[in-house]
């Protein structure tokens, strides 16, 4: 499996320019990299000094650099939808619709670049993969989509089987031979399960890959700018929402004050900071020493941590007050809103179904008791 880097923080950071130092390093080390470039302008491809298209293509010795196209995207899916309708069902509809005519739907984008990175990181060609996309709320709602849509999944597919129709439908002598004519398996649930335990074992293990810091890790960019810091500090708290381990900090443009230096350390504590250089001309190698040991993104704070013995649930939520986090109980499962992210908590089988008996906000966690 790759391990997949990608960079958070305003626009305007540098945050293509630190993707590609890393991008760089980790193909001097020998390592197989791929470099992934979603925003719509030519950026990257200009400071590579190449025109990058929607397959791979090799730039240097170990590095490989791809720019996702979300119609070149959508039509590769498109023929995979098309195969599964086939598999399932003896009548296919889709056969008579051709991806090049489909239009890319609103909000499509992160789905489909989602998909291509988890396509990159199965096809065992990459150790790493360097993400360079819009660094900001969409990336982190792109990387939370398996944590989401497992969500619905899991908690629809129970209420549907568990409801009087749900059982109607799966008990019915009538309605089982019926469908069962149709589909090209026979009907049982078990069967009827099959599609949903597919697509539940690759939510699942996206889900796993976010939260688990030897496979995805994001660190933040920022300049000394107020601004690009309130955004880099509240990007962070998103990204503990959906389980993303932020392993430090990136000061780019790093000529400042020693007090400024001491804002930023202030701001991001206990996250390291490392100073990155203004890039002058074609020397990489500046950058490329400045750049922080990924390999120690496991040392920053985890986003959860449970204590089933004290009956005590903490979240990581720097950036937010208590003010911004609201917490909710609804079943076996607790919420928590925080800014623009909602997240759904399953909790270990000691804590579950328990009620909330306590909250505080401290120190940027929320401690939840039971």
């Amino acid at each position: 499996m790759s391990l997949i880097l990608t960079f958070l923080g305003k626009g305007g950071t540098g945050r293509t320019t630190v993707a590609i130092a890393t991008a760089k390093r980790y193909a001097s080390e020998g390592k197989r990299v791929l470099l992934v470039g979603q925003a719509p302008d030519p950026n990257l491809g200009g400071l590579l000094g190449t025109v990058l298209t929607a397959d791979p293509q090799e730039i240097a010795s170990n590095l490989q650099a791809v720019q996702l196209q979300s119609a070149a995207l959508l039509e590769r899916s498109w023929e995979e939808v098309k195969k599964l309708e086939a598999q399932y069902l003896r009548t296919p509809i889709l056969k008579a619709v051709f991806g090049q005519e489909l239009g890319v739907l609103p909000g499509m984008d992160s789905a489909l670049a989602l998909n291509a990175l988890r396509e990159y990181n199965a096809s065992g060609q990459y150790d790493v993969i360097v993400y360079d996309g819009s660094g900001d709320q969409s990336t982190l709602r792109m990387l939370g989509m398996p944590e989401v849509l497992s969500w619905y999944v899991r908690r629809f597919r129970k209420v549907f089987t568990d409801s009087d129709l749900g059982r109607t439908i799966l008990e019915s002598p009538f309605i089982q031979p019926l469908v069962g004519t149709v589909l090209n398996v026979s009907w049982s649930p078990d069967n009827w399960a099959q599609p949903t335990n597919q697509v539940s074992n690759i939510l699942d293990d996206g889900r796993a890959a976010v939260t688990n810091p030897h496979r995805v890790v994001a660190y933040l960019v920022t300049t000394a700018d107020p601004a690009a810091i309130a955004t880099a500090r509240y990007l962070w708290g998103s990204a503990q929402q959906i389980g993303l381990t932020v392993g430090g900090v990136i000061l780019n443009q790093a000529m400042v004050s020693q007090a400024v230096a001491q804002t930023v350390t202030t701001e991001f504590d206990p996250l390291k900071i490392n100073a990155f250089p203004v890039r002058t001309g074609d020397d990489w190698q500046p950058l490329i020493d400045a750049l922080p040991d990924f390999s120690q993104a496991d040392q920053a704070p985890r986003a959860i941590a449970v204590n089933v013995a004290e009956r005590k649930v903490a979240l990581f939520l720097p950036g937010f007050d208590k003010k911004q986090v609201k917490l909710s109980q609804n079943g076996p499962e607790i919420t928590i809103e925080a800014g623009d992210q909602r997240r759904n908590i399953s909790l270990p089988p000691e804590l579950s179904g328990k009620p909330v008996t306590g909250a505080k906000f401290q120190d940027g966690y929320l401690i939840i008791s039971f």
